[in-house]
């Protein structure tokens, strides 16, 4: 937990591509933390070409330690990843491979941490397939998945460059996985 009563939430996810339906996602999510007050920062994009996460070597380029100082400082995150071929996106995969240098923390990992998930997949099976994966993962690095998960299906919603979706629903569980992260944390300094 950060010192003061401000809430730092992080937001992991998207693909190279600037502008994804997975970026936007993650934006719409933030954007519910923010809401509630949170200081909200994202690792997207480019930001997410980082070299491949290998234990054996301490050495990190200066955007992996950003990454890691950036998670480290958060008291919630939420990931976003697209669903490839079933399953999370290389990138996304190898960015949360980098919160093992948490492990000799106070807090190791994403331990004491809510960790909001969104997967976002062409059709049904990927999504889902892809947020089970992200929730497996969570629970293995200590951190706490909101109650709330979602499974998007970017075949049947759309999101736009205003920060809003095709499906009004889908903006407000995005939104609602956002709070939920603040909640947590909220709880977590009381």
């Amino acid at each position: 937990m950060t010192s003061s009563s401000t809430i730092n939430v992080l937001g992991i996810g998207g693909s190279l591509r600037d502008g994804s339906q997975s970026e936007r996602a993650l934006s719409i999510a933030l954007a519910g933390a923010a809401e509630m007050g949170a200081n909200t920062s994202a690792f997207t994009g480019a930001k997410l070409a980082l070299p491949f996460y290998d234990v054996m070597v301490p050495e990190r380029s200066a955007e992996a330690s950003e990454l890691v100082e950036a998670v480290r400082a958060a008291d919630g995150l939420i990931v976003v990843s697209p669903g490839y071929h079933g399953a999370l996106s290389g990138l996304v995969k190898n960015a949360l491979d980098y919160v093992e240098d948490l492990r000799p923390d106070e807090r190791p990992y994403l331990h004491g941490r809510g960790v909001g998930l969104v997967a976002v997949a062409h059709g049904w099976q990927a999504a889902v397939t892809t947020l089970d994966q992200l929730r497996t993962i969570t629970h293995a690095l200590r951190g706490w998945p909101t109650p709330l998960g979602g499974a998007v299906n970017s075949a049947e919603v759309k999101f736009d460059e205003a920060g809003g979706a095709s499906e009004e629903r889908v903006v407000e569980t995005l939104r609602l996985i956002g709070r939920q992260v603040v909640e947590f944390a909220r709880t977590r300094q009381s």
